[in-house]
């Protein structure tokens, strides 16, 4: 992906948390939970979850939704992505979400996301439900008390009028990346420390659309304007350390931001006394190396209500919008025959888009989820899975805006010195230009 930059620096980070200069003792290393070595997703929990109904992970497609991923040229395929209908045993709720590994470990972080992440939302939201749940209650019973019982009826009834939704599950999103990136720093099997995944992930409950995101992984909606016109509307923005607000909260913490000398246009971020790891963007799950110096897990949270204009929504890793714009990407999956083909096609056209704009340059890998918003017109296959193999609120966004930072630079991996992760093999190591 274009977040982990594995070259050779002059000052390589340490492999050690707790050695290198310039960075602080990181106590969550050092002190890990006995019982986590061992942690809940062993072999047997992942069974559990492959049997799920509605959960779908591999390449695939149900009557809402298409799935499909593909390895790139650099290695292992680090991208991840789910599907989750009826979600919260809620029969109007699906859940989507895809993640982009980074660093040596970035596959195993993005799966582990993938798999925890929707887990630990639904339970949190649950929490949220019942303690508004007891709110209310305790409003209506107060109004009965004082003989207006008539009157409670009718604040229910504004209640899920408004976006009441909206603020539960902002409260869960939060609280389920803050507590799955804590544990993700204790995990003993698969180190954190120079490894991270972005997230992008939504749930769509009725006509309610709630999108929660840390990367620079994208959602973008389709929607048709007054002219029966597709129309993208980007749903998140890809938060990168060009971002000024992103720029200044890393430099508020002494972290770095600088772009080298080759890819003018990729601002990165840096430890204060090492030229590593040259992260390319500004929120992550795991990466712990920075997450002292403004690096942080907080998703940006946002809510749209959806109407009758718009048509499916596309989530996709930057192997997608670093060759393809919103407003191709919704012509792709607009034009599918069955939009039981609809990720794939994405995914197809990006490959080639890679091969042409990007020549000298290995191909990213890709994830893509389509999730389609009406069933009247689906022409869609039933639902399932072709990969046996893993491997294989409102926001004010500017319209089909892309907030890609590399057009026209060429591409290389975004953490410097951290080799992509694949058995048995050396990665290649490219020099870096210098510093801007």
């Amino acid at each position: 992906m274009g977040s982990c930059f594995s070259a050779e620096s002059r000052n390589p980070l340490p492999p050690s948390p707790t050695s290198s200069p310039g960075i602080g003792k990181r106590k969550n290393y050092k002190k890990r939970p006995p019982g986590l070595r061992n942690s809940s997703f062993d072999h047997r929990k992942e069974d559990q979850l492959r049997r799920i109904a509605g959960r779908m992970f591999l390449n695939g497609s149900s009557e809402v939704a298409s799935l499909f991923t593909q390895q790139g040229k650099k290695g292992t395929n680090q991208d991840a992505m789910i599907v989750w209908e009826n979600f919260g045993s809620r029969t109007d709720t699906v859940f989507c979400g895809v993640f982009d590994g980074h660093g040596p470990f970035g596959h195993m972080v993005a799966k582990r996301v993938r798999d925890s992440l929707p887990l630990k939302l639904s339970e949190h939201w649950k929490v949220n439900l019942k303690n508004t749940d007891d709110v209310l209650r305790e409003i209506g019973r107060s109004l009965n008390t004082e003989g207006t019982s008539s009157e409670a009826s009718v604040n229910f009834e504004e209640t899920d009028k408004n976006p009441e939704i909206f603020q539960t599950l902002k409260e869960s999103f939060l609280k389920a990346f803050k507590v799955m990136d804590r544990e993700l720093s204790m995990y003993a099997n698969s180190d954190c420390f120079c490894s991270g995944t972005t997230a992008v992930t939504l749930i769509k409950q009725g006509q309610h659309l709630i999108i929660g995101n840390i990367g620079d992984s994208r959602a973008v909606l389709c929607t048709r304007d007054k002219d029966n016109s597709l129309i993208p509307v980007q749903l998140t923005v890809d938060l990168k350390p060009n971002l000024p607000e992103e720029a200044e909260r890393i430099r508020r913490c002494k972290g770095r931001v600088f772009a080298l000398r080759d890819e003018p246009e990729v601002a990165r971020v840096w430890l204060p006394n090492n030229d590593s790891p040259g992260l390319a963007m500004a929120r992550a799950f795991g990466d712990f190396c920075l997450k002292e110096y403004g690096l942080i897990s907080v998703p940006q949270v946002s809510y749209r209500p959806l109407t009758e204009k718009d048509e499916f929504v596309v989530l996709a890793t930057d192997g997608i919008w670093d060759v393809l714009s919103n407003e191709e990407v919704i012509e792709i999956v607009a034009s599918t025959e069955t939009h039981s083909r609809a990720a794939r096609a994405v995914v197809e056209a990006a490959v080639c888009a890679w091969k042409h704009k990007y020549p000298t340059s290995k191909v990213d890998d890709s994830a893509v989820v389509c999730l389609f918003l009406g069933l009247e017109s689906s022409t869609t296959s039933a639902s399932k899975n072709v990969d046996d193999d893993e491997s294989s609120s409102h926001m004010n966004l500017e319209t089909g805006k892309d907030w890609s930072a590399l057009e026209g630079v060429s591409r290389l991996n975004t953490l410097l010195t951290l080799p992509r992760f694949v058995p048995g093999e050396d990665d290649e190591n490219q020099e870096p230009g210098g510093k801007a």
